[in-house]
């Protein structure tokens, strides 16, 4: 994402964010476009959980009554326990430098688990309210730990962007920084993996590098996929597809 981020959503001025929170929330971090050596100064990593718990311990909660918490309502019935929340950031992911990814394999079911195991003193509300409070301390954390300057702006994206109280701890830890959609910067927030697919489909097939080494750690950039053409033997004998 970080490579159609840049492309998309860069500023001649601002340092900006952009923050997809889906499953696992990640991060590109923008500087100016007009920095010395811009490509190079981009960078990209997850910043760990982003809805991937909040949807489990809901479905978890409710017996399945549930799949998410919707506009984060239940959660902030509740009050986040600092002090478990913090045992929670101590974990080795969100002290590794990126660039790094991380999936459900990590965040799923059984850290999910793990984390109700320490959390038997809170109510439902209260637990929900912990979790979100890591989401958002776990990215804004790690704004601080990793980027040359906080940025100036943050855009969002991803399932996380409908929740009501998500954003509202993003933004009380991120005091006097915009966090808007990047609605706002002409880019849809719920269509926007689609529209990236899409431009790394047509970098692919004009033969442009898809990739930014210096947020993967690639040794060069290249060009991305493979050209998967419709077979002929999947045409019947009448010139219809089979």
């Amino acid at each position: 994402m970080p490579p159609v981020d840049a492309y998309l959503l860069g500023h001649p001025q601002e340092h900006r964010c952009i923050q997809n929170i889906g499953g696992i929330a990640n991060v590109t971090y923008l500087p100016p476009t007009t920095t010395l050596h811009w490509p190079q100064q981009v960078r990209g990593w997850d910043t760990g959980p982003g809805n991937s718990l909040l949807d489990l311990a809901a479905q978890r909660l409710s017996q399945g009554q549930l799949s998410y918490d919707a506009d984060g309502a239940w959660a902030a019935q509740g009050k986040p326990d600092l002090s478990l929340v913090h045992r929670w950031l101590d974990h080795p992911y969100f002290r590794q430098a990126p660039p790094k990814s991380t999936g459900r394999e990590l965040f799923g079911w059984d850290y999910l688990d793990q984390c109700l195991g320490e959390a038997t003193h809170l109510t439902e509300a209260d637990f929900l309210a912990s979790l979100v409070e890591l989401t958002a301390l776990s990215i804004v954390r790690s704004y601080g730990d990793c980027l040359p300057q906080l940025p100036d702006r943050v855009l969002l994206c991803g399932g996380g962007l409908h929740n009501g109280y998500l954003r509202s701890r993003l933004a009380h830890h991120l005091p006097g920084i915009p966090l808007e959609s990047t609605d706002t910067a002409g880019v849809n927030a719920d269509f926007k993996e689609a529209i990236a697919f899409a431009v790394l489909a047509h970098w692919h097939q004009h033969q442009q590098p898809g990739n930014l080494p210096a947020v993967t750690g690639a040794q060069t950039a290249v060009v991305l996929g493979e050209m998967a053409p419709k077979s002929r033997a999947s045409i019947g004998p009448t010139g219809k597809e089979g």
